[in-house]
């Protein structure tokens, strides 16, 4: 199984990415797009996006495109830079690509941006997934 077919096996049984209303619209050998919006109950005690939104979103993104090639893989580094804050009904993108792997470790970018403004970057992240031996 690759792909589409198990981003859609994890999202089954991922309570959290359905929780923020996640909806993934392309998967590719390595990569991964989704989207959400920004919801009232996201928002932090400034009235902006709470931090862990965006990483959550550049999260999951990462989750599925290190496993869309066919093989179970869980990050087990990862780090974010918050540029831009985030309002109620903003509508992001995470977009996740793979940038080296081997054997055992991929390396992977995820660039989350507001939906219509993919030039002006709100985070960047970063992550290394451990690659095992198990297939999807």
């Amino acid at each position: 199984m690759q792909g589409i077919d198990v981003v859609n096996t994890m999202m089954k049984n991922d309570y959290f990415s359905q929780w923020l209303g996640i909806t993934v619209t392309e998967v590719r050998e390595g990569y991964c797009r989704l989207e959400l919006t920004i919801k009232k109950d996201m928002l932090n005690g400034f009235g902006i996006a709470h931090g862990g939104i965006t990483y959550s979103a550049a999260d999951s993104a990462l989750a599925f495109a290190s496993n869309s090639k066919g093989r179970k893989s869980v990050s087990i580094e990862t780090s974010i830079s918050h540029i831009t804050s985030l309002k109620e009904n903003d509508q992001i993108v995470a977009e996740a690509q793979c940038e080296t792997e081997t054997e055992k470790l991929g390396h992977y970018r995820v660039h989350v941006y507001i939906k219509n403004k993919p030039d002006q970057p709100v985070a960047l992240f970063k992550g290394i997934v451990y690659r095992t031996s198990k297939n999807w």
